[in-house]
């Protein structure tokens, strides 16, 4: 992707021209890890991503944190939709999802600001029984009395005698809450994050109706049928109707509609080359900043990596001599050996290997990194490799 400074049309170019040339007698590059990211390049931009984007799926909008949360945690697959404005509980802003509530925390000491609300325990029955009840029953009344029956039984902790067994490949005891997940609700549990997801299980398996089978975790409810197999409950949506939260939507809004494409920086036109004036490049080694003018006007600008104290990048007029799509640079140079594979974008300015090129092994741009080239971002060097021919001038100064 091209990325390019600001333009600064009144910025006046340099014009302290004709410094010695000094150099070195060995092939300059720059010697770094390889592997690190590139970066882009240090252009400032008008742009940034939306804060609050707007769901036509059902009408509502996610904002700031809880966007960054939503987003970062997986989005729609993990959370589902928002079903409900922000609103207030218990003096916290929250927002409903079909599968989650998230709750707005500034004072976490932590700094964690957006917590997933343990919307699984405000599923528990309003009684809970101490013993197992003795209802039996398989239809009407009596069978809802005693799905209730297993229901209410799944939420009572384990007794000690059944703590002690020991975990299984199909089992897993969890101490913290006294409850096991079993067999496909355990797979599911651990595929999914265990309890960094749906939190702990907060109840046992228990029958409902149906043959279907159910069990509730701190953030969440699983169901099993033998239609569907293990699937997740919209916990969120189900409270939202128990408390009787709005959530009807709007059709349109006037903020954006929500995709990734939104968060992604547009790609910056390059700036345009009339031929209205001399292409020339120039290199402020105090500030580790080039400019590239046509004439008097630039029309590109960027920070760079020049050669860092004993490897300096040398001051003076010059010219590219010769340029490389791609090279590999290796050699001894301080008594240190490198190897550099596919550098790219290389522009010679000197017959003693001062170059001008591209680079992906660092975005510390700014800052002295290098053995005696300028290390440009990689968009810059593909941009400037193509405007700038042989005999470009290059001034380079302090």
């Amino acid at each position: 992707m091209l990325a390019f400074g600001v333009i600064r049309t009144a910025r006046r170019p340099f014009s302290g021209l004709g410094l010695p040339l000094l150099a070195l007698l060995a092939l300059l590059v720059p010697i770094l890890t390889i592997g690190v990211s590139p970066g882009a390049t240090a252009a400032q931009s008008d742009w940034s991503p939306p804060r609050t984007v707007f769901i036509p799926e059902t009408g509502q909008t996610i904002d700031g944190v809880f966007l960054d949360q939503w987003r970062a945690g997986g989005g729609v697959n993990a959370y589902g939709y928002p079903i409900t404005a922000e609103l207030t509980e218990n003096d916290r802003i929250v927002q409903y999802y079909e599968y989650a509530r998230f709750e707005y925390v500034p004072d976490d000491p932590e700094g964690i600001v957006v917590h997933l609300g343990k919307i699984g325990e405000e599923l528990k029955p309003v009684t809970v029984f101490r013993s197992v009840p003795n209802i039996s029953g398989s239809g009407g009344s009596g069978g809802s009395l005693s799905y209730l029956a297993n229901e209410t039984r799944a939420w009572i902790p384990l007794a000690d005698d059944a703590v002690a067994q020991p975990n299984t490949d199909t089992l897993t005891y969890v101490p913290e809450t006294r409850h096991t997940v079993q067999h496909g609700f355990k797979d599911f549990w651990e595929a999914t994050g265990g309890a960094a997801y749906l939190g702990n299980p907060i109840s046992e398996e228990f029958q409902g109706a149906r043959g279907i089978r159910y069990q509730v975790f701190e953030r969440g409810k699983l169901a099993w049928s033998e239609a569907d197999g293990v699937h997740m409950l919209p916990v969120g949506s189900i409270l939202a109707r128990q408390y009787n939260l709005e959530t009807t939507g709007t059709p349109t809004s006037d903020y954006p509609t929500y995709s990734e494409d939104l968060f992604i920086e547009p790609e910056p036109e390059a700036p345009v080359i009339d031929g209205s004036g001399e292409l020339w490049i120039e290199v402020n080694l105090s500030s580790q900043y080039m400019v590239v003018w046509e004439g008097s006007e630039a029309v590109a600008e960027t920070y760079v990596s020049t050669g860092r104290d004993g490897f300096d990048t040398p001051p003076g007029t010059f010219y590219i001599n010769s340029k490389l799509e791609f090279q590999t640079m290796e050699g001894v140079l301080g008594g240190e050996y490198y190897n550099v594979p596919d550098v790219p974008w290389v522009m010679y300015f000197t017959d003693v290997g001062h170059a001008i090129h591209g680079t992906y092994w660092h975005d510390n741009f700014g800052a002295p990194m290098s053995h005696g080239c300028v290390n440009l971002p990689m968009g810059f060097a593909e941009w400037l490799y193509g405007v700038a021919g042989i005999g470009t001038r290059v001034e380079i100064h302090y």
